[in-house]
């Protein structure tokens, strides 16, 4: 093996809002629970998930294109509210 040093891909997603790559870490997962997108910062949570800008503009633009229920191949209507809330939540925290 040669003395160079090989830097690591970062793997990226493209926002389903403003339909833009961004890297992984900088980037909300999304997921489907029961009816409802749910974040899921940690990527924990089973099944597909999908990924947006974790600010109001792109969760507005991805609610408005219907991008969600394409996301999740045709699930439907999705409550997106507690993604919302979870944006709510980490802007306060970000200004106390």
């Amino acid at each position: 093996m040669s003395g160079r040093t090989h830097a690591r891909a970062c793997p990226e997603r493209t926002c389903i809002g403003c339909r833009e790559r961004a890297a992984k870490t900088d980037l909300l997962r999304i997921a489907v629970v029961g009816d409802a997108c749910v974040p899921d910062p940690r990527g924990t949570l089973p099944g597909r998930g999908a990924y947006v800008h974790p600010v109001p503009v792109c969760i507005d633009l991805a609610v408005r294109r219907r991008a969600f229920s394409r996301a999740f191949r045709g699930r439907g209507p999705l409550d997106t509210a507690p993604v919302s809330a979870h944006l709510g939540q980490r802007a306060e925290r970000a200004t106390s």
